[in-house]
């Protein structure tokens, strides 16, 4: 993968890359890390001072680290979090990221945090609000903000926009880059039932700095989002085309449950190469071993009304 072919919003092409994860610790101080870069979790290591604080030292000494948030609840109608904009600034300046990223949704509102990365009503109204958000964000940072499309379950009825407009308008608005999770966009486009290759080719490709992929699981009423397997093949051909229509930008293997050892998530992540050349691997979406279990499955068509 060609590393310095494309460069958005002043950054760069990292290669392939794998979540630093605890379970990994023990091997990467005392191996070299193979892979080219490494994604952080940012709450996992805000006013974190003990032994993942030195590992995250070690590592970034070795390779690039970019910083990656669930907490930032850039489209709740709760006041910004200005201390929390605060601990990410000061984690920036010990770590020093390429880039700082976290999701187009709301994590909670009247000050709980629900730690789930809930869906926007794809409004004019929640446009311009997250707008002056990101914008806000963006100068306490002191960098362009990274957001990636979630994966949702759930639309509002009130919803004007498809979520590939409400991302392009925002873009042209802040100025702000994409992170691009194709798992989510085929999560997303399984469970609301639209093409996600129309999603990938209709996003600003100029923006995209950084691509996702990872394995969901078959809940068969639905598709859900649970980083715990290998890519299926569907998976990645959008990665294919998302990588065609960007020009290439970084690849991040998302695996956060069931995580295996370093060297299985290294290889997963290496057949990206083989993907860009057209040879996909022959992997099913994983199915759920517990749909006999489950007597009331969740109705994936259910919608939200607004307010």
């Amino acid at each position: 993968m060609d590393k310095t072919k494309t460069q958005r919003l002043g950054l760069p092409n990292l290669g392939l890359g794998v979540g630093l994860r605890s379970k990994h610790y023990s091997h990467l101080m005392h191996n070299d890390p193979v892979i080219d870069w490494f994604e952080i979790i940012s709450e996992n290591y805000i006013n974190n001072f003990g032994y993942s604080r030195r590992v995250l030292e070690h590592v970034a000494g070795m390779r690039p680290i970019v910083m990656h948030g669930v907490s930032m609840s850039i489209g709740s109608t709760d006041p910004l979090n200005l201390t929390y904009l605060q601990q990410l600034k000061d984690l920036a300046n010990f770590v020093n990221p390429v880039w700082i990223s976290d999701h187009l949704c709301w994590t909670g509102v009247a000050h709980v945090n629900t730690h789930d990365l809930l869906p926007m009503p794809l409004t004019l109204e929640s446009l311009e609000h997250v707008t002056e958000r990101v914008n806000r964000v963006q100068d306490v940072l002191q960098r362009p903000l990274i957001l990636e499309n979630p994966s949702t379950y759930m639309e509002f009825h009130s919803s004007v926009l498809h979520e590939w407009e409400f991302m392009t308008e925002l873009v042209n608005k802040t100025g702000c880059g994409l992170l691009l999770d194709v798992n989510n966009v085929f999560v997303s486009g399984s469970n609301h039932g639209f093409d996600p290759e129309f999603y990938i080719r209709n996003i600003p490709h100029h923006a995209v700095v950084q691509i996702h992929i990872a394995g969901p699981t078959d809940c068969e009423d639905y598709i859900l989002d649970t980083h715990d397997q290998s890519v299926p093949t569907p998976v990645w051909k959008l990665y294919r085309l998302a990588q065609e229509l960007t020009g290439g930008v970084s690849t991040l293997l998302e695996w956060d449950a069931n995580i295996p050892e370093y060297d299985e998530l290294v290889a997963e992540v290496g057949k990206a190469r083989q993907v860009l050349l057209g040879d996909y691997p022959d992997v099913p979406v994983y199915r759920s071993p517990y749909l006999n279990a489950v007597s009331n499955p969740v109705d994936h068509q259910l919608q939200i009304t607004n307010g």
